[in-house]
């Protein structure tokens, strides 16, 4: 299972219709609310249905703020 959080930078199997697969994860807990990066387009889906849509964390929020 992957370690992810507040403000991580993912990588889902699909990517979104505006051609981006990188998502903002914005809300953490039982739903998961994600926003493309490209279009800004909010998507919240239950933590189940994201566990096994998510492929990889590309960037974590620590690294981001140092």
């Amino acid at each position: 299972m992957l370690d992810y959080e507040l403000n991580d930078i993912v990588m889902m199997k699909k990517q979104h219709p505006c051609g981006v697969n990188r998502w903002k994860i914005i809300r953490v807990g039982a739903d998961m609310k994600i926003e493309c990066t490209g279009c800004g387009h909010i998507v919240m889906m239950d933590r189940y249905h994201f566990n096994k849509r998510i492929k990889k964390v590309l960037e974590k929020a620590a690294d981001q703020e140092a």
